[in-house]
Parts: structure tokens; sequence; C-alpha cells
């Protein structure tokens, strides 16, 4: 004996299962293409706006300080040259002499300071200027023709400008003197531009941006709207829509996509219609075989019923060939019957006729009509449990199910019935039925309700049809039920039914 578990149905609104899987879908929503989309070609504009703007700011900004630090530099230089000292440097008057160069600075005025060996005089309030740094009295003494440094000091910037004053010792050389003049000047104004060309590249980028997502959300929508008819198409599709086509427009990759999807869809229609009229075909021919078998078979059991009561008057291979036919006669309309009842599944046609009924007294109706009365079968079935079940559908499966038990396990054959609260006010009735067999082997258990299935390979003939597992489950499924088979603990094989319980009074 064989068997296989059947998975219950989920139930997302019980056990809370729809509410994360739609909050993953809305995840997948919030995440999708389009917004992947627009958030690339964000990206793409915002860091070519930016590198625009930096770059821009950048060439504005070095313009801008060059211009005003290469007209510095070459006043100062000129300034200083048409000034002429007397060696040794004096201290009286040199402040007036300086004071004269500051007055001509360009672009800006110019704090304008000497140092002589320990002299140190300037055009200001101070003689010692604390924004000249050391690094450009070092360059100063070493280069003859001057160095520049600019200089950040207190949030201010500065350009300092060294000027060394030297004589020259021969056309091609230059002695210095030991006379040096810097010149301090302040380029707040420069600042000031600096900062507002940085504010207009900062407000220019994010206005383009802004710009940038409307021919974003273009770009996006024709890319998604092949994408969505894709979608919807393969929704209809599954639904069984099966002649569902897309549009093709361009020869883009998308078109290709979309002619492939067609190109796919009509063959799966094809193959499809195919295997309906072969499935269709097989159904009719097995139907009206059956059909056609059940008037010679009748007559036939008329034939064998009168040949077994005359058996005893025969001689021994006689009487044992005519019970032999007799015996098969009856597996034969046994045989058509399932098939015709299969059938009628397959063509979706049984219908389920339900009336409230006592589940104990149709299990106990079931085992009296087919004399199994005895201490073969055990029963535990308390009074009391009423559900609204198909009569004769529901002795089908318990007859099924026992038979089976009794063919092909050990006796004592149990039947248990219970009820079960899954949630509140959703109760199962649940039926088993167990034998005190071997079991059934774990290879069998996925194919033990296929039809016509034998779990031992060696075993060709059996008392049944073949389809008695498999009518079993046809009429569970047809109450709205499960059922699954296992192996117990202790031994043997137990098979289980649920089936949604309701009464009369629960509104049928």
């Amino acid at each position: 004996m064989t068997g296989a578990r059947l998975a219950p149905p989920r139930r997302g609104k019980e056990t809370g299962e729809g509410a994360p899987a739609a909050d993953d879908r809305s995840r997948i929503r919030a995440f999708g293409l389009r917004t992947r989309l627009l958030l690339a070609f964000l990206l793409v504009a915002g860091v070519s706006a930016g590198t625009t703007s930096a770059l821009t700011y950048r060439e504005a900004r070095t313009a801008l300080l060059q211009t005003a630090q290469d007209t510095a530099v070459t006043s100062f230089r000129d300034q200083v040259q048409q000034t002429a000292f007397e060696l040794p440097v004096q201290a009286e008057g040199m402040e007036e002499v300086l004071r004269d160069i500051a007055r001509k600075g360009k672009p800006h005025p110019w704090v304008v300071f000497a140092e002589y060996g320990s002299i140190r005089a300037s055009s200001g309030e101070n003689p010692v200027s604390t924004v000249i740094t050391p690094e450009l009295r070092r360059a100063a003494r070493a280069d003859p023709h001057g160095s520049f440094e600019r200089v950040v000091k207190d949030g201010v910037p500065y350009l300092t400008i060294a000027m060394p004053m030297v004589f020259k010792a021969s056309p091609n050389s230059v002695l210095p003197s030991g006379l040096v003049l810097y010149a301090v000047m302040r380029m707040t104004d420069e600042q000031v531009n600096v900062d507002a060309l940085l504010m207009a590249a900062r407000d220019g980028a994010l206005p383009g941006l802004a710009v940038a997502l409307i021919p974003g959300l273009i770009a996006a929508r024709s890319v998604l709207r092949p994408v969505r008819k894709l979608r919807e198409a393969s929704r209809s599709m599954g639904s069984g829509r099966l002649d569902t086509r897309i549009p093709v427009r361009g020869s883009d990759e998308l078109a290709d996509l979309a002619r492939t999807f067609n190109e796919t869809a009509g063959q799966l229609e094809c193959s499809v219609r195919e295997l309906r009229e072969a499935e269709e075909r097989a159904r009719r021919f097995a139907s009206d075989v059956s059909h056609e078998l059940r008037t010679p078979l009748a007559a036939m059991l008329a034939v064998t019923g009168v040949l077994d009561e005359d058996a005893d008057g025969l001689d021994a291979d006689t009487a044992r060939a005519v019970r032999l036919v007799s015996s098969e006669t009856g597996k034969l309309a046994v045989l058509v019957e399932d098939l015709m009842e299969i059938s009628r599944f397959d063509a979706r046609a049984a219908e389920l006729n339900a009336d409230e009924v006592d589940v104990a007294e149709a299990i106990r109706n079931t085992l009296r009509h087919r004399h199994w009365t005895d201490d073969r079968v055990r029963v535990e079935l308390p009074g009391g449990i009423r559900a609204r079940l198909d009569p004769r559908r529901f002795d089908v499966v318990i007859a099924n199910l026992v038979g089976n038990a009794l063919r092909h396990g050990g006796t004592p054959v149990t039947v248990r019935l219970r009820t079960e609260e899954r949630a509140p006010g959703t109760a199962v009735l649940i039926t088993e039925v167990a034998d005190s067999g071997p079991g059934i082997v774990p290879e069998s258990l996925p194919r033990i309700f296929d039809r016509f299935y034998k779990a031992d390979a060696a075993r060709t003939r059996s008392e049944g049809s073949g389809l008695g597992l498999a009518i079993t489950l046809e009429n569970v499924r047809l109450h709205g039920g499960t059922i699954h088979a296992g192996n117990r603990p202790e031994g043997g094989a137990v098979f289980t039914v649920e089936i949604p319980l309701h009464t009369e009074e629960a509104g049928g």
C-alpha cells in the first residue's frame, strides 16, 4: 500500500501571510524599474552638471585670481625698479618712499614693507607684517626676480609679494643689495567674486537637475511602456487568454522582445490547443469505451452469476474456470465503473450533492454494507459530529481507504474520527484510516494517488482497479478538503482526510 501527502491549502488571512506579501510588492514597486531609471538618469545628470559646474568654477576662479595676481606682481616689480635707493639704506625717509610705492598699488591698495639687515619699515602702522611667511622670505633671498604667495589669515585672503633690490654687476649678472621690499594686498574683492561664482555654479546645477527630471520621466516612460505591456500580456496569458499579443512598434531591442513574446505565445497557444484536443480525445475515448462496455458487462455478470450457482455441480477444472471468469468479469465491471467516474471528474461534470449527516453513523453504514464489522476493522467514532457531506461520495472515500488498507496493509484497520479547530470560527473534520502493515515505502509516497500506480513493480495484477485512491482524492477535493498519506511511528500506513466542517447551523 502506498500514499502521498497533499499540502493543505494556504490561508493568507488566517496565518498573516497576506500582509508581508503586500509589503514585499510595495517595496518592489517603490524600487521598481521606473524608480531605478529615474535615479540613474538623475545620477548621470547630477554628475554631468556637478562636473561642468566644478570645472567652470575652477577655471573662472583661476582666471580671476590669476588676473589680480599678475597685475599686482607686475605693478609692484615696476614700482620697485623705478625707485632708487642709496646704499647703505638709511631708516630716515624710508617710510615716505614706501608710502609713495603703496599709493600706486594695483589692482588694490598695498601695504609695503622693507627689510634691510635690522632695519624694518612699512607704509602702514606696523613695521613688520604678520602675513609674510618665512617661506616667502627664503624664496626672496634665493630668487633675484622676486616671488609671491597667497595667504589666508583669520579668514582674510592676502597676496604677498617679495621683490629684492639688486644692482647689475655686469650685463648678464646681478648682485643682491640686501634690501627686500614686500607688498601685502588684501584680496577680499576677489574672494567675494569667487564666492559668487560658487553660488552661481550651485544655483545653476540644482535647476539643471530639476529640468533633467522631465526628459528622465519621458525616457523612463518610453522604456517602461513596452515593459508594462509585456507584463499585462504575461498576466493575461497566465489567466488563460493564450491569444494575447503585444503591438510591435519600432526596431529596437524592446521591439525584438515584443516579437519574441508574440512568437512564443503563438507556439504556446498551438501546443496547448493540441494538448487539450488530445486530452479531450483521450477522455472521450475512455468515457465512450466505458459506456459501451456497460451493457455487455451487465449481461456477462448475469451469466457468470448463474454459472457460479451451478459451479458446484461441474467437474473441478470446469468449476475453477467458471469461478475465474466470474471473478475477472467482476473486476472488469469495477474497472469500467471507476473509469466512468474518473471521466466525470476529468470533464468537470462531477457534482456535490451535500446534506447534513451524522458522520459517525455514515462511517458505520459504509462498514456494515461491506460486511467489515468483524475484528478486522476497529472504529473510534465519537457521536454528535455532524457535517455537510455528499453521502455517496463520502461513502466511496471511506470504502476505498478501508478496502485499500485491508488488501495491502495489515489488520486490524482502525478508523478514527475527530474535529479540530484550525482558526477562530474555522473547524476541520478529520478522518484517519490506519492499518497495521509494513507501511509505505518512501519513494512511493509522492505517487500514491496517481492513477494505476502500483507500489510493487512485480505486482502487475491486484484485486482493485488501480483507480481507487485517485477517485478518493477527487472526491475529497470536491468537498474542498485534502488527503495525505504517511507512516505511523509504531508502524503501518495512515491516510488522513481533512474536510472543512460546515453545518446547517453555520449557514451550510
